[in-house]
Formats: structure tokens, C-alpha cells, sequence
């Protein structure tokens, strides 16, 4: 597992070409130039791994465009220490990149294949969220609620109730919402009974599936 000075160098061009398109958080920014992309990619896309492109992962899921891990991450307006339920484990970078900007990250993946190998992968990276599971992602974690947001990595047809009741007043739930493409959506907590919605334009994401475990 090899990250060289040359990577590094990749990664700092890629930060700078997420800046460009619009990525102004530094802490995101940074945890961009820190995680190595190349090493949650099957080695034949190793080359690639620093170009803005989503690559297949296995069991049909992808590793998201790094401008999209970054755009969902800024959205989410990370601090310190912020209780992050993430929806679609997936290769983990995106959990890797939270809990750089450090958050800690409850993390749940419903493909079996891509929960064991990535419970591998974190920790050989130093990568420690508080837990990641297998399990169904509408129905979130309710034991570990609230939290003070929610990251969907996952198309997403409607916004699960369950994780509305999981985020904390105040929180954010971050989620692309649509079938064939997604509406980047975002609502705010503002009590226990209102949320205030707010859209940041189309992406393209796997679909988030549900029971199937």
C-alpha cells in the first residue's frame, strides 16, 4: 500500500481543481489532499484515481467523483467532533475524508461484500470512524441517535423517515433524491416537527436499496 510523493502531488492538483469548481471549506479541501483516493480503487484504476471520475467498487456500487464527495462534504459544514451518521459506507473514502475533517462517523453499508472489505481497509489506513455496520440504511442507527447530520451517498427515491427523526434540531440531512437522476437535497431541522429544504442542482448517484438484508 504504497502513497507516494507523486500521489501527494495528484491530490494537491485535484484540490486545487475542486477549489475551481467551487469548493471553499478548507477543512474539506485538506482532508482531500490527505486521503489516498488511489488506495480505495482496485489497483487498474490506480492511474485515474486523482482525475474527478466515479469508478466501480464491486457489487455494482461506485466510488463517487471526488468534486461530489467534496460537494456533499462542504455541505454538511463540518466541525469538530460533529456526530455524522453516513447512509452507503461504499469504498469508504467519503467516510475517510469525515473523519479527516474531524467528525465521528457512524457509517452504514448494506452490501455485505463492500462492508467486509472496507471494515478491512479503514483501519490498514489509520482510518478510524466510532463504528461502521452492516445494515439497512433507511432505518439508519436509532441507537446511536440523535446526530448532528446525515450524509446520504446513495440515490435516493424519497427522504426515509427514520432518518429525519435521527438528526438532531439544528442538524442537516444532505441526500440526493430522485430516481434516474438526483436533486442534491438539504434539510435543516428547525424543531421537532419542521424542516426547512433546500436543492443545489442534479448528480448522479447508485440507487439506495432497502431491505435487503
Amino acid at each position: 500500500m504504497i502513497d507516494s510523493p507523486k500521489h501527494q502531488g495528484l491530490r494537491n492538483r485535484l484540490a486545487e481543481a475542486l477549489k475551481e469548481k467551487g469548493i471553499v471549506d478548507n477543512a474539506v479541501l485538506d482532508a482531500i489532499r490527505v486521503i489516498p483516493r488511489h488506495l480505495f480503487l482496485d489497483s487498474s484504476f490506480e492511474g485515474f484515481a486523482y482525475q474527478d471520475k466515479a469508478f466501480p467498487i464491486g457489487a455494482g456500487q461506485t466510488i463517487s467523483h471526488p468534486y461530489t464527495v467534496a460537494f456533499q462534504s462542504q455541505l454538511l459544514r463540518v466541525k469538530k467532533d460533529d456526530k455524522i451518521l453516513e447512509i452507503g459506507t461504499g469504498s469508504g473514502y467519503q467516510t475517510a475524508v469525515l473523519v479527516a475533517m474531524g467528525a465521528r462517523v457512524y457509517s452504514v453499508e448494506r452490501q455485505n461484500e463492500l462492508y467486509k472489505k472496507t471494515s478491512y481497509l479503514l483501519p490498514r489506513l489509520g482510518i478510524r470512524p466510532k463504528l461502521m455496520t452492516f445494515g439497512d440504511g433507511y432505518k439508519g442507527l436509532p441507537g446511536y441517535a440523535p446526530f448532528d447530520s446525515i450524509i446520504v451517498t446513495a440515490g435516493a427515491p424519497f427522504i426515509p423517515q427514520p432518518l429525519m427523526e435521527q438528526l438532531k434540531i439544528g442538524g442537516r440531512l444532505i441526500i440526493p433524491l430522485g430516481e434516474e437522476v438526483q436533486i442534491m437535497t438539504e434539510l435543516v431541522r428547525i424543531n421537532e416537527t419542521q424542516f426547512e429544504k433546500y436543492e443545489y442542482g442534479d448528480f448522479k448517484f447508485v440507487p439506495l436499496l432497502e431491505n435487503k438484508n
